[in-house]
C-alpha cells in the first residue's frame, strides 16, 4: 500500500535541487565528483529527502550552515544509494561540533566498581536518535584521502538497525548472510593478527577493536580506496559490492 510517507518522499524527490547546491557538492565532496552521472542525480534526490526528515543541531556555539548539512547528508546517502530500505529509520538528529569533542565513558567491573574517563572523539553513532560529528574532520575528510568520518559513523547506523552493533547489518539474502559471516570473520581476524604482529596494515588498525568498528573502517576504505581494496582484499571488496550495490573501483579517480 502506498502510504503518506512514500507520497511525501516522492514529491520531495521530484523537486528541483536548489541553485548552488550541486556546485557546492562538486567543489566540497570528492566522492560526489567520483560518482557516475546517474548516481549523482540519485544522490541529489535522496539528499533532499534526508534533509527534510533529519534535524541538524550545532554544539559548542557552532552555527550550522546549508553547506554543512549538504556535505553530511550527501555522504550519508551514499551508503543507501542502491540499498532497499529506509533513510536511517532510527536516526532523528545530527549533532555537529566545530572540533573533536569530549565523550564521557563509564563501565562497571564484575565487583560493581564503576570507572569513568573522558575521551576525545571525531564522531559517535548513538543506537537511538543521533550521529555526532566534528565539523572540521568532516570538512577535511570530504576532500578525499582515504578517511571519512561521515561514512564511518553512518555505517554504524546501518549496523545498528537490527538493534545490535556487531558488524553485521540487516541482510535479507541468506546466501549473502552466510558469505558475510565467513568473509568478515576471516578479515577481522587477519587485521587483528597483523596489528598484534606490528605490521603495517591497509585497513585502519582501529578496525581491530571489534567487529562493529571493523565494518565501519572497511566501509570507509570500500568507498574511498575501492581500487586498492579490490586488489588487497578482494573477498571483502566483493562482499561490500554486493551489500552496497555499488562498485567504487570503477569510479573516476576523484578521491
Amino acid at each position: 500500500m502506498f502510504g503518506f510517507k512514500q507520497y511525501r518522499r516522492r514529491k520531495i524527490r521530484a523537486a528541483p535541487f536548489p541553485p548552488g547546491w550541486e556546485k557546492a557538492l562538486e567543489t566540497r565532496v570528492a566522492l560526489y565528483r567520483a560518482l557516475p552521472v546517474p548516481d549523482r542525480a540519485e544522490i541529489r534526490r535522496q539528499t533532499l529527502v534526508f534533509l527534510s526528515e533529519k534535524s541538524f543541531e550545532g554544539c559548542s556555539k557552532l552555527a550550522v550552515s546549508e553547506e554543512m548539512k549538504l556535505t553530511v547528508a550527501a555522504q550519508a546517502c551514499l551508503l543507501i544509494l542502491r540499498r532497499p530500505g529506509d533513510y536511517y529509520p532510527r536516526l532523528r538528529s545530527i549533532l555537529l561540533y566545530p572540533h573533536p569533542f569530549i565523550a564521557k565513558l563509564s563501565w562497571a567491573e564484575e565487583e560493581g566498581l564503576v570507572h569513568e574517563e573522558e575521551e576525545e572523539r571525531d564522531g559517535e553513532s548513538w543506537r537511538e536518535g543521533a550521529v555526532v560529528l566534528a565539523w572540521d574532520e568532516v570538512r577535511r575528510d570530504s576532500r578525499g584521502g582515504g578517511r571519512n568520518i561521515v561514512l564511518h559513523e553512518f555505517a554504524h547506523q546501518l549496523d545498528e538497525e537490527d538493534g545490535t552493533a556487531d558488524g553485521c547489518p540487516l541482510l535479507a539474502d541468506p546466501d549473502l548472510r552466510a558469505r558475510w559471516t565467513k568473509v568478515m570473520t576471516g578479515e577481522f581476524g587477519r587485521l587483528g593478527r597483523e596489528v598484534d604482529a606490528g605490521r603495517r596494515t591497509f585497513l585502519d588498525e582501529y578496525g581491530a577493536e571489534d567487529p562493529a568498528e571493523f565494518f565501519a573502517v572497511a566501509t570507509e576504505s570500500f568507498f574511498t580506496r575501492g581500487r586498492l581494496l579490490a586488489r588487497r582484499h578482494p573477498d571483502l571488496y566483493d562482499l561490500f559490492r554486493r551489500y552496497y550495490g555499488q562498485d567504487p573501483a570503477a569510479w573516476e579517480e576523484a578521491v
